[in-house]
């Protein structure tokens, strides 16, 4: 990350509560071919979440803890505030003297522009403002939420007017699609399940290409960094939703990749 600030344009990307075991399947099934596309590897990387809701999870996220390796660690982080004792901070490691790593790309001459989803972005409450407040430039409409059927296609259209022409550009989207309720992924279903789940997934899929496009479509390369917030239940050991510590909750997909500009 520390290579790459200044040249590339950078895009975090979440997919709220998509679970691990969702993607993983639809992805050996064939079912997200836009996503085989820039995977490394041509699969999700299993990792575990900070937090087990949006809005923990995202603080964490900002604050540099990213969804952390399966793996015995430590892990090394992408970026970290600076701050002493800290045994994840390598030689790649960008540390950044402030809060969150939206004011400190700011500090390095970045655009700093979100596109809400779910309702901690939608700015129509004050714990609702925390997070997008910390954005040069935050955006949040009705359609952009999770009773819109079509969520991911308005942030797109959204995304297309709002693009800087020159400073580089951190951008970050919150898809809401995959959250409850999603059963309107799936023709006929009358409650939410994990196939219309997945449903959710393959519907954000079609429509990854358009977000590549317009963040590849500024001169530069971009970094991307794609993962899940958290997971959540249908059921499993008596649990629905989230917010609680079961593993279908923790476990999350993520993947951090370089496109090159004009590559979509």
């Amino acid at each position: 990350m520390r290579s790459l600030l200044g040249t590339h344009d950078l895009l975090l990307v979440t997919l709220d509560t998509l679970r691990h075991d969702v993607a993983a399947d639809l992805l050996a099934a064939g079912r997200t071919p836009n996503l085989a596309k820039v995977l490394p590897g041509g699969a999700w990387e299993r990792r575990h979440t900070p937090a087990s809701f949006t809005y923990a999870a995202h603080h964490a996220f900002f604050g540099g803890f990213l969804p952390t390796p399966v793996t015995p660690g430590p892990h090394e982080r992408p970026f970290a505030a600076r701050f002493p004792g800290s045994t994840t901070v390598g030689a790649d490691t960008w540390e950044f003297d402030a809060p969150d790593v939206v004011t400190g790309l700011r500090a390095e001459g970045y655009r700093t522009v979100c596109l809400g989803g779910v309702g901690f972005f939608a700015m129509t409450s004050p714990q609702g403002s925390v997070l997008p407040g910390l954005f040069d430039e935050a955006h949040w409409t009705r359609e952009f939420g999770v009773t819109n059927p079509a969520c991911f296609e308005a942030q797109l259209e959204t995304l297309a007017t709002v693009l800087p022409p020159e400073r580089p550009l951190f951008t970050f989207v919150n898809v809401a699609a995959l959250h409850q309720p999603n059963r309107h992924y799936l023709p006929g279903a009358a409650e939410d399940s994990l196939a219309s789940h997945g449903a959710a997934l393959e519907y954000v899929d079609r429509h990854l290409p358009e977000l590549l496009r317009l963040v590849t479509s500024r001169g530069r390369p971009c970094h991307v960094i794609m993962c899940s917030d958290h997971g959540t239940a249908y059921g499993e050991d008596g649990h629905t939703g989230h917010r609680v510590a079961h593993e279908v909750v923790w476990t999350v997909p993520y993947a951090q990749f370089t496109l090159e500009a004009g590559a979509w």
